[in-house]
């Protein structure tokens, strides 16, 4: 029964959820000249190059978190299970050519991932608590309109699965399973610790998660980097040969290898394309929660954060996961398959101490993306239930990860697959109907750019 269940919504939302996000990908690559392409340098000039610059006007902008910290806290939540586990997964079930369909995911993502986060800081709005709140069911409400308030609904109600599904059953789950292969820590004692860790970072506010994440982001990306880059270096020989597999079996189908059963060349389209939507969040609009936090002085330069977090999740990390896993001989096609799988690439470069570092980064990636999750969860709560009872039901968020440590690894995921479908078509409805209002901001943007460049 329950396998019925998945396979329904496993066709159900592959072919719709590949063509709406490459689709609306495309669709604003053409109107703007591939801009995430041709403007790449403009995007990391007003964003790496500002990152840690002090804005003398900060104070006068609204928002709670620095564009740095958003950032940071939006990595947070997407550098996680699917950068390491999912990757594994895409590739353990759709064969090395799942990773060019993250690629062609992240490069037409980068626009809808602009488009969203632009029209969360237009949209967006200030809570009773000081608190700043929006996402896509806010700007489908007041950018549609009210006749749309169906659409926000499902939405919200999407998100608040999603969050629990993803952030509480997925990335607890991962992290449990992580320290207990790696260390033997029992599953319950890191969901507990886990829970306590949370509650005392969130009692903050969100501006005290932006700078929680702030700080252990960046070295947590540099040391997993690092480990990968060493990696595919021990076995540089052999990656070549990964390459030329990633693009061969993008196109074409492969036959069963060791314990790899086989695929197809649409399986291999949509395992790669939907880890990658499920990795770096693209199209669903989760991240804009985030972003709607953000000081910044216009929708489209916070939207510029939201291209450069597609760029680091899938070009740089998922990259880096797949070509590690790759290298490392035929382990791809062993028969182990998620975080196991990409364990089993550092254990043969590093022996167990490998196994430790790459357990410790797969703990801080999946703690922080349950953090991280935790500014969309009270979002779709106040959406739904509206800030006083928000107030008391965002602390349901602590519950779940106590059970969710010691489910099955193959249940956890299928639930968490299932729900993306339901927040990421209607989030893709807006951002496409929508777009007249993101062109007009970013020609506006790109014009106070250009002023700027001339003084």
């Amino acid at each position: 029964m329950w396998e019925k269940i998945y396979d329904f919504f496993d066709t159900l939302w592959g072919y719709p959820m590949l063509i709406l996000l490459v689709g609306g990908g495309l669709y604003y690559g053409i109107r703007t000249g591939f801009f995430q392409i041709r403007c790449l340098p403009l995007i990391f000039r007003k964003t790496f190059g500002e990152m840690f610059k002090k804005d003398p006007n900060a104070d006068k902008l609204e928002g709670t978190m620095t564009p740095f910290q958003a950032l940071s806290t939006v990595l947070a939540g997407t550098v996680g299970s699917g950068n390491i586990a999912g990757v594994a997964s895409a590739i353990a079930v759709g064969g090395p050519g799942a990773l060019f369909w993250m690629w062609v995911t992240a490069i037409f993502g980068m626009m809808t991932k602009l488009a969203e986060v632009s029209l969360t800081i237009k949209y967006r709005k200030k809570g009773e608590d000081g608190e700043y709140y929006g996402g896509p069911m806010h700007y489908m409400r007041k950018g549609l309109g009210p006749k749309w308030g169906w659409l926000a609904a499902i939405n919200a109600v999407a998100l608040l699965l999603l969050v629990l599904t993803d952030a509480s059953f997925v990335q607890v789950n991962t992290a449990a399973t992580a320290l207990d292969d790696a260390f033997g820590v029992p599953l319950l004692a890191t969901g507990i610790v886990i829970v306590v860790v949370s509650l005392i970072v969130v009692i903050g506010g969100t501006k005290r998660i932006g700078e929680f994440c702030a700080k252990i982001v960046p070295p947590m990306c540099a040391l997993y980097i690092l480990g990968c880059l060493v990696v595919i270096v021990t076995h540089i020989g052999n990656l070549g040969h990964a390459l030329g597999m990633v693009f061969k079996y993008a196109f074409t189908p492969m036959g069963a290898v060791g314990g790899f059963v086989g695929s197809t060349v649409m399986t291999t389209m949509t395992k790669g394309g939907f880890r990658g939507i499920f990795s770096n969040e693209a199209g669903e609009g989760t991240a804009a929660t985030v972003h709607a936090t953000a000081k910044t002085d216009h929708p489209i330069h916070q939207g510029f954060y939201g291209v450069v977090e597609v760029f680091i999740d899938t070009i740089v990390i998922c990259t880096l996961t797949g070509l590690a896993i790759l290298s490392v001989g035929d382990l791809w096609a062993s028969g182990e398959e998620g975080v196991y799988l990409t364990f089993a690439a550092f254990r043969e470069t590093f022996g167990n101490v490998g196994v430790g570092v790459a357990g410790i980064c797969v703990c801080l990636f999946a703690y922080s993306s349950y953090l991280g999750f935790f500014v969309e969860f009270r979002t779709s709560l106040e959406y739904i239930f509206h800030e006083k009872l928000t107030r008391y039901l965002k602390w349901l968020f602590f519950v779940p990860p106590i059970i969710s440590c010691v489910l099955p690894v193959g249940v956890i995921w299928d639930l968490a697959d299932m729900v993306v479908g339901f927040i990421f078509i209607p989030n893709m409805i807006a951002v496409l109907a929508l777009s007249p209002q993101v062109l007009d901001m970013l020609k506006e943007y790109t014009a106070i750019c250009k002023a700027e460049k001339k003084k």
